[in-house]
């Protein structure tokens, strides 16, 4: 069978793709908006005279008339003709001509209006502007504003706002609200604060409407701190011109409840909800909506669960979005069964879920194996033509590979695979891969390859599936073929590779891709250097880890504390008590805090070389960290000071482990040993007791331990024949138990 080394190898890549095409050209409304987030600093005074604005092309005539003209009746008088005219005509002189003299600044705003393409708009008011006799005032200025701001087109915007300038027409309030509402709902949240700023400048106050929008950008742009400030500085001043507190839209208090939830400041949330409700400002479905979605996300389904009864006490009954909104939270806070009765009532109430309901639940039922549930959900949607999404389609096909129903994953991705994005690609050939189906994940592959549809988490997913099935020469080809095919390695794909290379004793292999890793710049921490260390150390190899540590700081790469740890404990294990403790002095050096791990290596290294004060010191040191993890550090301490002896200070130790049930097998072997050496053999024969009443006799320490002490015991005990007999009767059974688990655990 092709194989993905076979393609990378032996396939001949296709042609790399021209550097020029390869970047996509920034669309016409990013040019744009960066032109007047440059240009907008200064609409002050740089008068920019625009003789005319030019219209790129001829409006093309639009057919289906009649439902025009019977909106145009309302306005009465000549408006209906005039615009009729104007619609039927191309030449706007010529459609104008019975009016030109007559025409009224209502009749020329209501023309400007009325025009659904910004060309023609343009046209029309170019028309005016040349035309003596038709002046133009700022509310003409606003509504082209608009009509050319909705199109995004920013260079006509600022053509318009420098003319105002230039004519001596000063903006209003509604030419900054305009401005504003058509930057925010463009994507150009900075330029919509320049706007305000110009707009304040000029002593101007925003209205409800306007401080809306400019709350609704600063949300977008994730400034939700400075959307507070701005607020409360809005209402402050409209409290002092209105004489009182200010009463709110349910638009406004609907957006206050949005940012005030996105910034995670729920007891403003429920403040700002109580203060509308106690202004008689009654909740819309958008309201609760809101609501209803802020404390979900914060996993407070209590209070979601009292917004929904809320919601039938003020008779606002829910949408789609409603039940979309409820079905997603119970199901990402694991309750699939209310999610599903929120889908089924959704129904019951006669509205018709829709792709999101579907897909969102369907989503719950693969995630969670429900495998008869998704099918029938699958063939519902199937029947109401709704496309699944990828994200839900390669849950379905983890949802197969988990069950073990490898034919019906193949099909489901087979069936899918033609529309796959390298995303979608990259998420099915990890369910194959996290199973170890290797062979399906390599037919994934290659599908993917011929789809060319390759990238690099296509790639790292391939190199991890065949790490974990430990065909490591693999993953090395999938890793070095990438290039041919115009993709770079990245981190991920290289500390991957390393990672797996030194897992299986490897470190020259993985030396090989940490020098590519380096030699393209993509070193920026020490975590690729720790595990090829790491390995070396594993080898015993001190060698070549301290050339490695060298390197590494010669590049300019700084260690942290777990390389540090690793390093101490390597020289540690050969009791090379100079050069641990130099890194040590290095890590103190580099300013890092000391760690249990770090703690624990120096005092292995002690236990091995004797050295009773230093490992005492840095005991203390450790005790200091207020740490659990000290069980090793302790048993070490035990068996150094049972090795001199010292009885007070071991017993100390053990006596704490116990009272804190952390002793281990370990901590009372190491204390029969010490009593056995100082001749107290009934203490060292009371702690055998303990041992085995505990169950930590499994060790041939322990029963070796055991046996000598129940040896030693009768024969301490002979001078007395009663004692000794009970002894005897005692110590038979032990002894026979603890020769034949010694015999066991040699075996």
């Amino acid at each position: 069978m092709l194989i993905p080394c076979d393609c990378f190898l032996h396939v001949p890549a296709p042609p790399l793709t021209p550097l020029q095409n390869s970047t996509a050209s920034a669309p016409c409304r990013d040019k744009g908006l960066t032109s007047q987030i440059n240009s907008v600093y200064a609409p002050a005074r740089t008068y920019e005279i625009c003789p005319e604005l030019t219209v790129p092309c001829t409006v093309a005539r639009h057919t289906g008339k009649g439902k025009k003209k019977s909106n145009w009746v309302h306005y009465g008088g000549l408006l209906p003709a005039m615009l009729e005219a104007l619609e039927d005509v191309q030449d706007v002189g010529e459609a104008l001509w019975p009016w030109k003299d007559t025409l009224s600044n209502r009749e020329r705003t209501i023309v400007l209006k009325e025009q659904k393409d910004w060309r023609r708009a343009v046209e029309i008011f170019d028309w005016f502007r040349r035309e003596r006799g038709h002046e133009l005032n700022v509310i003409h200025y606003n509504v082209v504003l608009c009509t050319v701001g909705r199109a995004r087109r920013w260079d006509l915007v600022l053509n318009l706002w420098h003319e105002m300038h230039s004519c001596g027409v000063a903006p209003d309030n509604s030419t900054y609200g305009t401005l504003i509402n058509v930057c925010c709902k463009g994507g150009g949240e900075r330029a919509t604060l320049l706007w305000l700023g110009d707009m304040c400048k000029r002593g101007l106050m925003p209205d409800e409407v306007t401080m809306s929008i400019v709350l609704q950008a600063l949300k977008k742009a994730g400034e939700y701190e400075m959307a507070e400030l701005f607020f409360r500085k809005w209402s402050s001043d409209s409290s002092g011109r209105m004489e009182g507190h200010p009463h709110y839209s349910l638009y406004t208090y609907n957006n206050l409840i949005d940012t005030y939830g996105k910034a995670s400041q729920l007891e403003k949330v429920s403040d700002t909800f109580n203060q509308m409700l106690k202004e008689g400002v009654a909740p819309s479905v958008v309201t609760f909506n809101t609501m209803i979605h802020v404390w979900g996300t914060h996993h407070r389904m209590e209070r979601v669960s009292s917004l929904v009864r809320m919601m039938e006490e003020f008779q606002c009954f829910p949408d789609t979005r409603t039940y979309n909104i409820l079905i997603s939270l119970y199901r990402e806070s694991n309750n699939i069964d209310v999610a599903e009765y929120y889908f089924w009532k959704m129904k019951a109430e006669n509205l018709i879920p829709d792709v999101v309901s579907c897909r969102t639940l369907l989503y719950g039922y693969s995630i969670r194996g429900m495998i008869s549930k998704a099918e029938a959900l699958l063939k519902e949607m199937d029947e109401r033509g709704f496309l699944i999404d990828e994200y839900t389609q390669s849950a379905l096909t983890r949802m197969y590979v988990n069950a073990g129903m490898l034919e019906q994953a193949w099909h489901w991705f087979d069936r899918f695979h033609h529309q796959m994005n390298s995303e979608c690609f990259s998420a099915n050939i990890d369910a194959f891969v996290e199973k170890g189906y290797i062979v399906l994940a390599e037919k994934a592959f290659i599908h993917c390859l011929k789809k060319k549809m390759l990238s690099v988490s296509v790639c790292n997913v391939m190199i991890k599936g065949y790490g974990l099935v430990d065909k490591l020469d693999e993953a090395c080809e999938v890793a070095d073929g990438m290039e041919r095919y115009g993709i770079l390695p990245d981190y991920v794909t290289y500390s991957s590779l390393i990672q797996l290379l030194s897992t299986a004793k490897l470190p020259k292999k993985a030396l090989h891709y940490l020098k590519k890793m380096q030699s393209v710049k993509l070193l920026s921490d020490c975590v690729p250097y720790s595990v090829v260390i790491s390995s070396f150390a594993k080898n015993s190899d001190l060698g070549m880890v301290e050339y490695l540590f060298r390197e590494m700081i010669t590049s300019g790469i700084r260690a942290d504390v777990f390389l540090y740890s690793i390093l101490i404990d390597a020289f540690a294990e050969v009791g090379k008590v100079q050069q641990a403790a130099a890194y040590f002095g290095l890590m103190k050096k580099d300013g890092l805090c000391e760690s249990a791990t770090i703690y624990n290596s120096l005092i292995k290294l002690y236990t091995k070389v004797g050295y009773v004060a230093e490992a005492r010191e840095t005991y203390k040191l450790l005790r200091s960290l207020d740490t659990d993890t000290n069980l090793y550090a302790s048993n070490c301490m035990i068996d150094l000071y049972s090795d001199h002896c010292m009885v007070k200070e071991a017993r100390e130790i053990f006596e704490s482990l116990k009272a804190r049930r952390s002793a281990n097998e370990f901590s009372y072997a190491m204390m029969v040993c010490l009593y056995k050496k100082i001749g107290r053999y009934d203490v060292a024969h009371r702690i055998c007791k303990e041992m085995q009443a505990l169950g930590l006799m499994t060790q041939a320490l322990s029963y070796n331990s055991a046996i000598q002490i129940e040896f030693m015991e009768i024969i301490y005990t002979c001078v007395d024949p009663v004692r000794s007999l009970q002894v005897v009767q005692f110590t038979g059974g032990t002894l026979l138990i603890g020769f034949c688990k010694l015999r066991s655990l040699e075996d």
